[in-house]
């Protein structure tokens, strides 16, 4: 089993903990990665988008202009895609992009990222994670003491409405719990901040 340094929240180290090799410590899947990645951003879409063909659009009861001597093409209606005001050829409807992925490939996917913090060194174990009260700046402090990038993922093991106000003003810094993290969001963010408790429940989980 891996061993990570766990910090406390003055950013100092606070002990030691193991991590399955099953689970932080196996070779990460690219294609699996990519293909939960994509499937994510592909359910995410509202698939509410639309245009009128030219069966939507009004007009095209007679022909706009005789067939000869004009000097133009012919056309024979007002509504074909190369007339102004005609319909969209091909035009995008509402539709449902939604599909689902094997449960195994998901599972695949989300130790692959879990391993890949390991090995880029992008993953931070805190020992606990505690605010009396919503404070900004408290968070912002913790972050710099931990040494977090940019865009950090907190992820903790039960709702703490403290933790997750006092990191929602902070840009490019996002809260999820055990049961809500995703594999996209993992990636997305340059740090991967997890608390002793999660660590635990995540190995329970994944097992």
């Amino acid at each position: 089993m891996a061993k990570v340094t766990m910090l406390n929240m003055a950013g100092a180290e606070a002990g030691v903990i193991e991590l399955r090799d099953d689970i932080f410590g196996i070779e990460p899947n690219a294609n699996a990665v990519h293909a939960v990645v994509v499937n994510y951003l592909a359910n995410q879409r509202q698939g509410t988008q639309s245009a009128k063909t030219r069966g939507d659009v009004r007009g095209g009861g007679r022909k706009p202009f005789r067939q000869k001597g004009t000097g133009r093409h012919r056309q024979g209606s007002t509504t074909d895609p190369s007339q102004v005001g005609g319909g969209v050829a091909f035009a995008p409807k509402p539709r449902d992009y939604r599909y689902t992925i094997n449960k195994k490939v998901r599972r695949l996917a989300m130790k692959s990222v879990l391993s890949s913090k390991v090995l880029e060194k992008e993953l931070i174990v805190l020992d606990e994670l505690k605010f009396d009260a919503p404070k900004t700046k408290e968070m912002i402090k913790v972050l710099e003491n931990v040494k977090a990038g940019k865009k950090a993922l907190i992820v903790t093991a039960e709702k703490d409405e403290n933790i997750v106000k006092s990191a929602a003003n902070i840009p490019g810094v996002r809260t999820a719990l055990v049961g809500t993290m995703n594999v996209y969001e993992i990636v997305n963010h340059n740090s991967f901040i997890v608390t002793k408790e999660a660590i635990e429940k995540i190995q329970e989980v994944y097992i």
